[in-house]
């Protein structure tokens, strides 16, 4: 038996040390996985630059019109000094789910090479429906990134006003909503919403 095991080896290394037409196939292999590590390594340092606050406001689009709004709210300035940056809120942690939003923001840099949203008033005009979709995300995912920082289970309701902590008490428990229900102008302005059903 360890003389079958030997053989098979011993003809698999003569197969990596045998030359392709220029190099071996154990170089080309190696090769192949260090280029692959590079590669990998690229990509995610490209993924993690633009996932950014510096990448997300380097558009006027988003720099002259949400992130002004963004720095009038407590996740901008608060007395803790937390602060929630663009990603915390429009890109999933999990590394699928964030993929799978890179691939969706794509359709942004089609809207910015053709001037979708290039002036304020052109921003004003789409903002109904840009907030619909990410207010729709949001309500898919179960508000999953505002649950990466607020988490039911940890918040004392008893430091909360009793409004609040009535609604979270019946909403976020048993009757199961999500945050994005309620708090959709929680960072930004909310869009005009005449006409829009609410609830």
């Amino acid at each position: 038996m360890w003389q079958t095991i030997k053989t098979r080896l011993l003809a698999l290394w003569g197969t990596l040390r045998r030359p392709s037409r220029h190099y071996s196939l154990g170089f080309l292999t190696v090769a192949g996985f260090v280029t692959g590590i590079m590669f990998w390594g690229g990509f995610n340092t490209a993924l993690e630059a633009t996932n950014t606050e510096k990448f997300c406001t380097s558009c006027h689009e988003m720099r002259d019109n949400v992130f002004q709004e963004l720095k009038t709210t407590i996740h901008y300035t608060n007395r803790s000094g937390v602060r929630a940056t663009c990603p915390d809120c429009h890109v999933p942690h999990n590394w699928t789910d964030k993929i799978a939003r890179k691939m969706q923001a794509s359709k942004e840099v089609w809207g910015k090479i053709f001037g979708t949203i290039d002036t304020r008033e052109k921003f004003l005009d789409h903002r109904l429906e840009l907030a619909m979709h990410e207010w729709d995300r949001l309500k898919a995912n179960d508000s999953l990134e505002c649950r990466n920082c607020h988490d039911y289970t940890s918040m004392d309701l008893t430091r909360q006003g009793s409004r609040a902590a009535q609604i979270h008490k019946l909403w976020l428990g048993p009757q199961k909503k999500t945050c994005i229900d309620c708090h959709k102008g929680v960072a930004h302005h909310l869009p005009d919403m005449t006409g829009v059903p609410q609830g």
